[in-house]
């Protein structure tokens, strides 16, 4: 009997330090999200204002 609950607290052991080992990985990869996700509107912003500059030059660019 004493065997079979070393061995099951072992595996809770090993269960628990895999989820702290993933909780921890998960708020990484929240943090890295955030990241991403505000160098993309910072990248959509500089779209957004390259586009207008374009549409601005294009009004000065005499036809054909």
């Amino acid at each position: 009997m004493s065997v079979s609950l070393d061995h099951l607290e072992r595996k809770v052991e090993q269960i628990l330090a895999v989820c702290a080992s993933l909780r921890s990985e998960n708020q990484a990869l929240r943090v890295h999200v955030t990241g991403l996700e505000a160098e993309k509107n910072a990248l959509a912003d500089k779209i957004s204002h390259t586009r207008a500059r374009l549409e601005a030059l294009m009004t000065r660019v005499p036809e054909e």
